[in-house]
């Protein structure tokens, strides 16, 4: 059976969603295409994703109003839950961005900022462990008892719930953290988790993520699945518009890069195998800027092919002293945890590194903005991508006045192009629920949830 065959099969089964499969099993779905579509038949999906940035932020880069504050001093015991800022709780246009957010300039008007959300810390239990693997939860201290952190099922998955049957993955779990030491447990490097002490195990290698995603296998012929799949796809231009041939092969052209970045991977592995201390791992050594570029490019590819509508993305976890190799900021391996604990002593060094988790999210939401779908929205536009920490501050590990942005809109759901600044005690599940009701995910409480964010809906 040829490919036209294959397509004209699958499209009896599935609709008008378009996928072209090789004959080795690697299937890849194609981009909405107006010329293949009905007027007004084809809809366009809601995403949800998540960018997690570990060990807070420095504040005054980030927060506005807070560029001349004082830097803190490290409190290594129980985080310290004192902010004090002169800005009176409301809604504000977003006319201006602080140093840390500028590489989101271009999507200014598509953005939300929001500052003040609070999230529940569990006394006498350790500050990081529950930092991250408690960001997408939330719970109570009274709601979870098996646990000594308050950590139940998280956000993705309540919303995969409801959204992510049909795609072949419910979720998806990427992380940038390579290393392979285990500095630390499960509770410091993972954000997704099934329910209490059951961890979604994340996707660190982004040879693994893309063989998950297209079916590809260890042989390398397999490496040029678009190959396989291009020649008899072709015949399928002849019935498409010119501005969707542009959109076709742009697409592959995208997966192609992919790969080729994925094997320039692997050649400088195995180059630097050699030359590495055996004391150092190897990741410290490998470039951060390409690591993360492919991992971003690769979420931003699942949520545009259908292959998930949910994901998350940890760019690095909580608590671990192995330095990083942030080969566009410093000439030598720098420990960004390490770094937070000095905050007075590596401010600018801070600044670089935050500035620089933030153009990785700026890239993504970049690429997602330029891409077209059905309802006449991108693909940013029909997600919610937010970026955010458990952490206000690293150096005062507060649990209060976190720093978080949301990018996208859920089709026009959310404001955008504006700042909210919350009240006193709100409360960052009330975030969680006011997005999973976006989603179309009827709950009417999310952990220690007060309540929609009704100052964020149209």
């Amino acid at each position: 059976m040829r490919f036209s065959e294959h397509i004209a099969k699958a499209e009896a089964t599935t609709g008008r969603r378009r996928f072209l499969r090789s004959v080795a099993g690697a299937g890849l779905a194609l981009p909405w295409l107006e010329s293949l579509a009905a007027a007004g038949s084809e809809t366009s999906p809601l995403r949800m994703a998540i960018f997690y940035v570990p060990i807070g932020v420095v504040r005054r880069g980030f927060f506005p109003g807070e560029a001349q504050a004082e830097i803190p001093v490290f409190n290594g015991g129980e985080p310290d839950l004192i902010v004090e800022r002169d800005l009176q709780p409301g809604l504000y246009p977003l006319t201006t961005l602080t140093p840390t957010q500028q590489p989101l300039e271009k999507l200014r008007h598509k953005i939300t900022l929001i500052t003040g959300m609070d999230r529940t810390y569990r006394q006498g239990t350790d500050v990081h462990a529950q930092c991250a693997s408690c960001f997408l939860s939330s719970g109570t201290p009274q709601s979870v008892t098996v646990s000594p952190y308050p950590l139940d099922r998280t956000l993705d998955h309540v919303v995969a719930d409801k959204v992510g049957r049909e795609t072949p993955f419910r979720t998806l779990e990427l992380s940038c953290n390579s290393h392979v030491d285990n500095r630390e447990s499960i509770w410091f490097d993972n954000i997704s988790w099934y329910g209490t002490g059951h961890v979604a195990p994340s996707l660190r290698d982004p040879q693994t993520v893309y063989r998950r995603l297209f079916g590809m296998q260890e042989n390398q012929s397999l490496r040029r699945v678009t190959d396989l799949v291009l020649e008899d796809a072709r015949s399928m231009q002849r019935q498409l518009s010119s501005g969707d041939r542009l959109r076709f092969e742009e697409y592959f052209a995208g997966i192609r890069s992919l790969e080729q970045q994925l094997d320039q991977m692997d050649r400088r592995r195995k180059q630097l195998s050699g030359d590495i201390p055996v004391d150092e791992p190897l990741a410290a050594h490998l470039p951060r800027s390409e690591y993360m570029r492919v991992m971003c490019e690769l979420m931003v590819v699942a949520l545009q092919t259908g292959m998930t509508r949910v994901a998350t993305m940890m760019i690095g976890p909580e608590r671990w002293d192995t330095p990083w190799n942030y080969d566009t900021l410093f000439d030598k391996p720098m420990s960004h945890h390490q770094m937070s604990h000095n905050q007075r002593k590596f401010v600018n060094q801070l600044l670089q590194v935050d500035r620089f988790h933030m153009q990785y999210f700026a890239m993504m939401a970049e690429r997602m903005d330029s891409i077209q779908e059905a309802n006449g929205h991108t693909l940013l536009d029909n997600t919610l991508l937010t970026y955010g920490s458990g952490l206000g501050d690293g150096s005062t590990h507060q649990y209060t006045d976190l720093p978080i942005i949301v990018a996208g809109s859920a089709a026009g759901k959310l404001r955008t192009g504006v700042h909210l600044h919350c009240p006193g005690g709100s409360r960052l599940a009330d975030l969680w629920l006011t997005q999973a009701r976006l989603l179309g995910v009827e709950l009417q409480q999310f952990a220690d949830s007060d309540g929609v964010v009704s100052e964020l809906l149209t």
